[in-house]
């Protein structure tokens, strides 16, 4: 095995590291409504959550996963060194904001992270402008869509359950939520796996022709030159990283997503979440990779804004527009100093050191893994 192909693998394992990351640290969007609303308990939840992320890697063709891998950037500016630093720079924010709890966007870090490590090698050039325009477009309009879904749904159900009685609405609104909280979890992870899974094809292509294992690797292993379609372990794997994620919570998120920014009710939550979901498949279908954390935060701000704006903690939707607005830049920053340091430093370095530099980055991962179980000892399902 070349030593080419062992940093290829460790990059894919890195990729999939993210989708767990990323599982864990959006599990708040896919259960915090169905939660506060205490239609399910924490574990019930992540559960219900992670089984319908899985089951959309059997739905619609993967769109996001083909902007990803060829409308962001160039993929011919792209390499192994390109693909980690993306990766390291995402999965670093990931944490940071995870241990902060701000439910910042996964997806916008892992752009962040790609456009960052491109700028350094091949500068704006690199970088596919129309395709990063439209990502930052719906930084704006992913939330603006959620919360107007979220105040027409919320002012439509209000209007038909008027005359109805207390006690049998909100048994029906209970029943409901599993059904849009599924509704959501299903559009999570059609958006959001699909996004790793154009990372890791990309990854395969521009690295065939110098990589000589790749070049004679069998139909069913690589993506085509075209990223026209994706192989079917891409796809199983990256939703199955994403569900396991979801399965793995996120705790300090979850307290700010469902309790902090409005306190919502059984049938709130069924608008939150549809609201939501209808954004999520919609851009997915149309192969705009949205953030889904976005996406829910307006659809709740919608719902609680449709009864008095006064329902809705401004001050606490304002810290989480200031950490959405920072994530692109901040993910780029984290990944431009990687791609300087991978990029000059690995193709310098014998063997050795190239395998004390894997172990580098694979501490780098348990850390965050150590961090995330001190997290559920201290605050995890017991507490929830």
């Amino acid at each position: 095995m070349s030593p080419l192909l062992l940093l290829v693998i460790l990059v894919v394992v890195l990729a999939l590291a993210f989708d767990y990351s990323n599982g864990f640290h959006d599990a708040a969007n896919s259960i915090a409504t169905v939660v506060a609303t205490r239609v399910l308990k924490p574990y019930q939840a992540v559960a219900w959550a992670a089984f319908f992320n899985f089951i959309a890697a059997f739905t619609f063709e993967p769109e996001v996963a083909k902007t990803i891998g060829k409308g962001t950037v160039d993929p011919k500016v792209v390499d192994v060194y390109i693909i980690m630093a993306c990766l390291v720079g995402a999965v670093g924010w990931n944490i940071i904001t995870w241990w902060l709890g701000l439910p910042t966007s996964s997806s916008h870090a892992l752009v962040g992270g790609l456009v960052g490590a491109v700028l350094v090698k091949a500068g704006t050039s690199g970088v596919v402008m129309s395709g990063l325009m439209k990502t930052v477009r719906f930084i704006v309009l992913a939330p603006a869509i959620g919360m107007t879904l979220g105040i027409l749904l919320m002012t439509l159900s209000m209007w038909m359950l008027r005359n109805a009685h207390p006690g049998p609405a909100n048994r029906w609104s209970r029943r409901l939520q599993l059904v849009s909280s599924a509704f959501y979890s299903l559009g999570h992870g059609l958006n959001d796996a699909q996004k790793t899974m154009g990372i890791i094809a990309v990854l395969l292509v521009s690295m065939r022709s110098q990589v000589p294992e790749l070049q004679t690797a069998p139909a069913w292993l690589m993506p085509p030159d075209d990223l026209h379609t994706i192989p079917t372990w891409i796809v199983l794997s990256a939703h199955a990283a994403i569900a396991l994620g979801t399965m793995s919570g996120g705790w300090r998120i979850v307290k700010t997503m469902g309790m902090r920014i409005t306190q919502l009710e059984p049938l709130g939550g069924v608008c939150a979440e549809t609201a939501g979901a209808i954004t999520l498949i919609l851009a997915s279908r149309a192969g705009i990779p949205v953030s889904t954390t976005q996406t829910i935060t307006g659809a709740i701000v919608g719902v609680g804004a449709s009864r008095r704006l006064s329902a809705v903690r401004w001050g606490v939707a304002a810290h989480i527009l200031w950490a959405w607005v920072l994530t692109i830049p901040a993910a780029a920053l984290l990944s431009a100093a990687t791609y300087g340091v991978a990029a000059i430093l690995w193709p310098q370095l014998p063997v050795l050191g190239q395998g004390a530099l894997a172990v580098l980055v694979a501490a780098f991962l348990i850390w965050g893994f150590v961090a995330w179980q001190r997290s559920v000892r201290s605050g995890g399902f017991a507490h929830a």
